[in-house]
């Protein structure tokens, strides 16, 4: 008999071209190879449409809008969770006899109004936690009161996870928060990417220090601040990339000339920089799940320089240089630029980045749901 799954998703997942998105694209595609049948229940935006690749993989994929009126934003519920308040999707959900896998806390509304036998929620983040990061970084005074207030509701809301009969968390440290609050229904699935490798050269062009990050999202602002002002004054030229501009980040950038901003409108784009970069830099100011970045560097890059945040509790702590301060910064990249990466380097990466294997955290997932 066919198993059949619904996934709720807080966004149309493809193309994959950001964080929890990533995540959830890459664990529909291992579950359709598994056979699993999908019905796939997500989000349009004024950023998103419709996507033939979706319903290629899903048994058929369903749209909703989601609210923003005044009611959304004044109301006791998180906004992000509030907005996707749609009666068309609990009706859809209750019609089809399968267990349902919501994407992220903010897609549980229908869990929160309704109790499912057999529901299950992935984490993306400790919401609370991540929304206090941002907004402890924010620079907008009403952004910022925005971020505090929604992680203080998101933190209420979180107890609505008693009613899921499993949690998928995304990362170790994760997995700890949420197994002394819920016990045993919590359980680490590492996070879903893509495992393409690239064929990693030494370049014989001018060497250079990427950093990639939606500067959309005020902890990349800052780190890409930080960067700027770490790099400015050295000998290293530094490309930020990112598929957005930032005036803030544009305006330091243009007073110095060892380091230039790259927009990377389309995957391919990125892929290239980080083919040829010989070393990565990459920091968080915020310790929230795993950042998808980092996997997909250490896939498709050479040298990777981290910082405590970013890696701590990942499991990846061995094939990254760690560097917290601007001086360590800089000299580990004098150190790395003398070093070749080599295909030696990157069997040695391979192996340990063998659990993060989407195919087997699919199969754990069955596993779990389908047991009965």
């Amino acid at each position: 008999m066919k198993k059949v799954l619904q996934i709720v998703s807080f966004d149309v997942p493809y193309p994959p071209n950001y964080g929890g998105i990533i995540d959830v694209f890459y664990k529909i595609e291992a579950l359709s190879k598994l056979g699993i049948s999908i019905h796939l229940h997500c989000y349009l935006t004024k950023n998103t449409k419709q996507q033939i690749a979706l319903e290629n993989l899903c048994e058929r994929v369903y749209y909703y809008e989601r609210s923003s009126g005044l009611q959304t934003f004044i109301s006791h519920l998180p906004f992000r969770v509030k907005s996707r308040n749609n009666k068309a999707l609990i009706k859809n959900l209750t019609e089809i006899n399968a267990p349902i896998l919501f994407e992220g806390l903010h897609a549980t509304y229908p869990l929160y109004k309704n109790s499912f036998k057999e529901s299950y929620v992935r984490t993306h983040n400790i919401e609370h936690y991540y929304f206090l990061g941002l907004a402890i970084s924010e620079k907008n005074i009403f952004k910022k009161a925005f971020f505090f207030w929604e992680a203080k509701k998101l933190k209420r809301f979180e107890s609505v996870l008693k009613k899921a009969k499993g949690i998928f968390s995304i990362s170790p440290f994760e997995q700890e928060y949420f197994f002394e609050k819920y016990g045993k229904k919590a359980t680490y699935i590492p996070v879903f990417h893509q495992t393409v490798t690239q064929n990693i050269l030494n370049s014989k062009n001018e060497k250079f220090v990427l950093y990639h990050g939606d500067l959309r999202v005020a902890d990349n602002i800052k780190a890409a601040l930080f960067l700027i002002k770490t790099y400015k004054k050295s000998n290293f030229k530094l490309i930020i990339a990112g598929s957005c501009k930032n005036k803030k980040v544009i305006s330091k950038i243009k007073k110095h000339p060892n380091i230039i901003l790259k927009e990377v409108p389309s995957e391919k784009d990125l892929d290239i920089l980080l083919k040829n970069a010989h070393v990565n830099t990459l920091v968080t100011f915020q310790k929230t799940g795993i950042k998808l970045k980092l996997l997909n560097t250490l896939y498709s890059g050479k040298h990777v320089i981290v910082n405590s945040k970013m890696i701590e509790e990942t499991g990846l702590e061995t094939l990254c240089e760690i560097a917290d301060t601007k001086s360590e910064i800089l000299e580990k990249t004098k150190m790395l630029f003398n070093r070749d990466f080599t295909n030696e380097n990157q069997k040695n990466r391979l192996k340990i980045l063998a659990k993060f294997n989407p195919d087997n955290s699919a199969k754990k997932i069955v596993e779990i749901i389908f047991k009965n």
